[in-house]
């Protein structure tokens, strides 16, 4: 089988650029959703841990459970399986599902500021407070989500100008209904580096500490490494003679005399069949023909091939992003710290 690399010392000075913009490292919410990017889920909740990380982000219920024993806080994105536990807080998404949660279950409210996907309509924020107040949930923050903050257009200065307006209406509601005082974030990844002066409760840290970040060229780009290598271990080697064609389709022929090798990583493992006949190794070994589903064909003869370790410039081929080539990665594939 691959097998995945992850680099300690490049995730902790990824840590310790961002702790450097926040201020604080008790302001960073590592996002673990998706087996924390493709990284593996708990190999990361505990590093991050061991950095001095107290809080996290996930998708499901079942994601924080596995990960409680690490962190002090954690923000459950999208799940109707509730489980009260001190440290959970679930996002209310929509009005409608207020009633939905039984009483007590700490919440975070969700405003869309111009993203168009999830979260109450900011006109909707009196009625979102009756209705938590009324169905007795903690109501601990609330939050907003960027959609071009890695773009250098005007929608990240607006939709922070609406969540400004949003966060002192919501004040003034916390007040009237004698709630405690909230909390409120909207900073993900590239946000936190469009800041000169950051000032928010937290900042929801995914691609960034994973060192995957990539802003608009016209934008700052902080200096954060990459922290995953795949690498495949060698089936077998043959000489494929001039003229002799490889893999599905034969859409590779030889031009002469080669040495070639069948490793054990395919689409399969998550290594897309896009990058087929396109793609070449950070060691400047070609991919011969078509990716196979479970293994796939290289120039020489190495007994174990980094496949790539910088999922930027495999983006770049598949025409894609980090994340998709990140998350499209097994999660059985075995990884370890180096």
């Amino acid at each position: 089988m691959a097998y995945i690399t992850l680099n300690k010392k490049h995730f902790f000075t990824n840590l310790d650029i961002i702790t450097k913009q926040t201020k604080a490292k008790d302001k960073i919410a590592i996002v673990l959703k998706d087996n924390a990017y493709g990284h593996g889920l708990l190999l990361i909740a505990q590093m991050a841990s061991e950095y001095g990380i107290t809080k996290c982000v996930v998708q499901t219920t079942q994601e924080a459970q596995k990960v409680k024993k690490f962190f002090e806080y954690i923000l459950v994105l999208s799940d109707t399986t509730i489980v009260q536990e001190s440290s959970f807080y679930y996002t209310i998404n929509t009005l409608e599902e207020i009633k939905n949660f039984p009483p007590h279950t700490n919440v975070e409210l969700k405003v869309d500021t111009g993203m168009h996907r999830n979260g109450i309509n900011p006109s909707q924020l009196q009625e979102a407070f009756t209705l938590i107040v009324k169905h007795k949930l903690n109501l601990h923050a609330l939050f907003t989500h960027h959609r071009d903050a890695d773009m250098l257009t005007s929608e990240w200065f607006w939709q922070k100008k609406v969540f400004q307006n949003i966060k002192k209406e919501a004040q003034k509601l916390a007040q009237h209904h004698n709630l405690q005082p909230l909390a409120f974030h909207s900073a993900n990844s590239a946000a936190l580096f469009r800041e000169t002066d950051f000032n928010e409760d937290m900042v929801r840290v995914g691609i960034a500490a994973y060192g995957c970040l990539e802003m608009q060229p016209s934008l700052t780009q902080p200096p954060l490494q990459p922290i995953l290598s795949l690498y495949g271990a060698k089936i077998s080697s043959r000489v494929l003679h001039k003229s002799q064609r490889v893999g599905y389709g034969a859409t590779y022929c030889a031009l002469e005399d080669e040495v070639v090798s069948t490793y054990n990583v395919g689409y399969g493992d998550g290594f897309l069949r896009i990058l087929s006949n396109n793609f070449t190794t950070p060691q400047n070994v070609k991919l011969l023909g078509r990716i196979s589903m479970d293994s796939s064909t290289f120039q020489g003869d190495k007994e174990t091939l980094l496949i790539f370790n910088d999922t930027k410039e495999v983006a770049r081929k598949a025409q894609t992003i980090s994340y998709e080539i990140l998350t499209s990665l097994k999660q059985e594939i075995p990884r370890e710290w180096v």
